[in-house]
């Protein structure tokens, strides 16, 4: 009897463990595909006036911010139960008024993203219609994505996740489709810039840094990885580690696509015109006066705004819903999507060029939440637990590191919404 029930025990927790430590890819790619959307189309434009090789320098500091960021937030997260949220964790090391300010901010986060991907897909469906030669505005366009995109919503969690991993695995065939297309394209000299009529570049490096922290965009999914994965932390520090590369790389890749066809005065124009998806893309289509990567780039724009859309609408629906004590009833799910599409619709109503913008301001607040918040975790953590867990490596010059990236990145922002900084236009 003893040794029966020593193997039913054996047996029934073996699912558990197994269900408990999913692969280490799976988790860089839940980190790689939050991280990349449609916010990597605002990249070339912002740090055009940077260009090419200070734009991966300040994506290189961006991503080590970033990821050193996040793995306080996984240090602090270690000393909870698998499960707890970062509102748990934030409050109790933080405080009730930190909690909140820090809850005001991912609302805001969220909020400002989903009015951005409202004008993006605006814009990208009204570029798909003409190249179908359809007349279909900007704003009806966005109007009817996000609609649709409610819709799916309103379902489930589950209508989302099926629609997703499709989108998903289409956003990566037209990623290869894409970017082999615009590679064999790149020309050096356009690239290096090298027939400059002006070579300053460090003038435009603090209006880069916010839009370069809303760029690597991850620090919600670690509580998930925690709980996916266990108090298991180097594990889930190479989930974190590889997620962030693959992101780094396609973002390196993307600038050497774009800022390789199109020099570096032809994104004055493109800036003054908005900068949204749709004026990207027809540079690049015009530059290269190829039919084939115009319809390529479409798609993938298509595919990466959906993915985003979904994404971040999901999480500012399920925040809303816990915060507002909503059901998950039919009627329930319908005031949580009318509170979470409806004003940013209305913004993209009154707004619908503001992409670029909006990106911008979800970087002032994320650098509250994604950079400011984890490293006060970390020390605060670190004072009352020690460290028994994980420690990340640097001691306190690595936590004043990432404070100062949050802190100078807030600054820029709001130096640059005061037109106090130059910009390429």
């Amino acid at each position: 009897m003893r040794s029966t029930s020593t193997s039913s025990s054996t047996s029934s927790t073996t699912p558990v463990a197994l269900e408990r430590s999913p692969s280490v890819l799976g988790g860089a790619m839940m980190i790689g595909g939050t991280i990349v959307g449609a916010g990597m189309f605002s990249l070339p434009v912002v740090m055009s006036g940077l260009w090419f090789y200070g734009s991966v320098a300040v994506l290189l500091f961006a991503w080590f911010c970033t990821l050193h960021s996040g793995l306080m937030i996984l240090e602090a997260n270690l000393n909870y139960r698998p499960g707890a949220s970062f509102s748990t964790i934030t409050k109790d090391l933080l405080g009730r008024r930190w909690n909140v300010l820090n809850g005001l901010s991912i609302v805001f986060v969220l909020y400002t993203l989903t009015y951005a991907y409202i004008s993006a897909s605006g814009s990208v469906i009204h570029h798909s219609a003409q190249s179908l030669e359809w007349n279909l505005s900007a704003r009806t366009g966005g109007w009817f994505f996000t609609l649709t995109v409610a819709l799916i919503v309103w379902l489930s969690t589950a209508a989302v996740s099926r629609v997703t991993t499709l989108i998903f695995g289409a956003k990566i065939i037209a990623f290869f489709l894409t970017f082999g297309g615009l590679l064999g394209h790149v020309q050096p000299a356009t690239l290096l810039n090298r027939n400059a009529t002006d070579s300053h570049y460090l003038p435009y490096l603090l209006m880069t840094l916010p839009f370069c922290l809303t760029s690597f965009g991850f620090h919600g999914n670690v509580p998930s990885l925690v709980k996916h994965f266990g108090k298991d932390p180097q594990r889930i520090r190479a989930c974190l580690v590889s997620g962030t590369l693959i992101a780094l790389g396609l973002y390196v890749v993307w600038m050497v696509c774009s800022m390789g066809n199109i020099p570096r005065d032809g994104f004055k124009d493109i800036a003054q015109r908005g900068g949204n998806i749709d004026v990207l893309i027809s540079a690049l289509g015009a530059m290269l006066n190829s039919a084939k990567i115009d319809v390529f780039l479409t798609f993938f724009s298509n595919f990466a705004v959906a993915c985003s859309f979904l994404g971040v609408t999901l999480g500012l629906f399920d925040y809303l819903a816990d915060v507002l004590g909503f059901d998950d009833s039919p009627r329930g799910r319908l005031k949580t999507a009318a509170t979470t599409f409806l004003p940013p619709m209305l913004c993209g109503l009154l707004w619908p060029e503001g992409f670029i913008h909006a990106i911008g301001f979800a970087g002032l607040a994320a650098t509250l939440w994604a950079v400011i918040t984890p490293a006060l975790l970390a020390s605060a953590s670190r004072k009352r637990f020690g460290s028994p867990r994980y420690r990340v490596w640097g001691g306190q010059p690595m936590i004043a590191l990432v404070l100062f990236f949050g802190v100078i990145s807030a600054v820029s922002h709001v130096l640059f919404s005061l037109g106090w900084l130059p910009v390429w236009r």
